[in-house]
């Protein structure tokens, strides 16, 4: 519900040095844009300053917001940048975003760094989807930033209408969007290297958006050295740039194993399913693999897993062949393992819970009713090569 949360510096580097090992010259020559950013208080200027000439980086590029675009319940601050600037406008400051370019060393002091940033306003208030922005864009070979979760699909569609290559920061369950999950199953976009601690960031916000009523739980949020930080779940990176992890298979065991010495796997099925291992979806032919360990390797048929299973795909060993919730997609010829209910049925298990929906993995309990399974998206196991 808001979107004001700053990325720790040290998440940053993390997920940045993975592609750095992966390739050392990932960003030479490259122009990068950092658009819905501030180096004021961002840490995304902050880091690619200080490694432009580490990097071999040709161009650095920042837009900010203007104030007035942002939340109304955080106060308006002058910028260290505008304070004494020549360039300082009073009827702009609030009302225009600005810009931040680094380039060349112009402090001469025979290094480039943040210290050569130079800025000014820019012509409308710093929107991604602004044709101002959107030139920017088109000039940027890499795009990176965390932007606003609340505008997540449009951001990622904004990055693909140009073709640009890009690490950005979003929610796990962006991917049941169906814009995000094309681009997933076309291998056009794949989740970062790096994790989030316990798949949630710990992002720094304004003082002004503390409430006391939520600090009950310091996993929740916290207070450090006079920064806020609030606890997010469910975050990822998001990016179409290779990293070494991407490319690591999961270890695996045959089913047999799972049941046998596979506790959770089995906790799970006995608890929950009533000791029925792997059971097939009612309305999908394909099975329930409720833990990403507990894949079986030797299934040559269709498996539904969880939308976390995306932070350990590799391209090599798995192929993802669709999601549940699309019923579109599920009643087209693209998927040939869709196996709907009786009409008859589908007025049953509506009457007995109305938010029940024939897309949706369902399995038969022992009652003859159906249990509707959570978001999963569709695999099957590659032959290795």
């Amino acid at each position: 519900k808001n979107d004001e949360f700053y990325t720790q510096y040290a998440d940053i580097e993390k997920e940045i040095n993975a592609y750095l090992e992966y390739n050392p010259d990932v960003f030479r020559n490259k122009t990068i844009l950092l658009p819905c950013d501030d180096p004021e208080w961002s840490n995304f200027t902050k880091y690619f300053a200080q490694n432009f000439e580490r990097f071999g980086i040709k161009k650095l590029i920042s837009t900010s917001y203007a104030a007035n675009s942002k939340s109304p319940d955080i106060p308006y601050k002058l910028t260290a940048l505008e304070e004494g600037s020549p360039k300082f406008d009073k009827d702009k400051t609030r009302s225009h975003g600005k810009i931040f370019v680094l380039e060349k060393d112009a402090n001469k002091d025979k290094k480039i760094d943040i210290n050569d940033l130079e800025w000014d306003y820019l012509d409308g208030d710093g929107d991604f989807r602004s044709s101002e922005i959107k030139k920017l864009r088109d000039e940027a070979d890499i795009i990176v930033t965390n932007p606003p979760f609340s505008l997540f699909r449009a951001f990622i569609n904004w990055l693909t209408e140009a073709n640009k290559s890009f690490i950005i920061i979003g929610n796990l369950n962006a991917i049941n969007d169906k814009d995000v999950f094309s681009l997933i199953i076309k291998n056009e976009a794949w989740l970062g290297s790096s994790y989030f601690n316990g798949g949630a960031a710990y992002f720094a916000a304004p003082m002004e958006l503390f409430d006391p009523a939520k600090m009950s739980n310091d996993k929740h949020s916290y207070i450090k050295d006079g920064k806020f930080y609030w606890r997010v779940n469910g975050v990822r990176w998001y990016t179409n740039i290779e990293h070494g992890r991407r490319h690591k298979r999961m270890a695996l065991m045959s089913m047999t194993d799972n049941i046998k010495f596979n506790k959770k796997i089995k906790n799970k099925f006995d608890k929950e399913f009533n000791g029925i291992y792997y059971p097939k979806y009612d309305n999908y032919d394909a099975i329930e693999v409720p833990f990403c360990d507990g894949i079986p390797s030797d299934y040559k048929g269709i498996m539904g897993v969880s939308i976390s299973f995306m932070d350990k795909y590799c391209p090599e060993q798995f192929e993802i062949i669709g999601r549940t919730g699309d019923i579109e997609w599920a009643t087209s010829d693209a998927c040939d393992f869709f196996t709907p209910p009786s009409e008859d049925k589908i007025r049953y298990y509506k009457t007995l819970n109305k938010t029940w929906r024939v897309q949706n993995p369902y399995v038969i309990d022992n009652d003859g009713k159906p249990r509707t399974l959570y978001n999963r998206i569709f695999i099957k196991g590659k032959e290795p090569k």
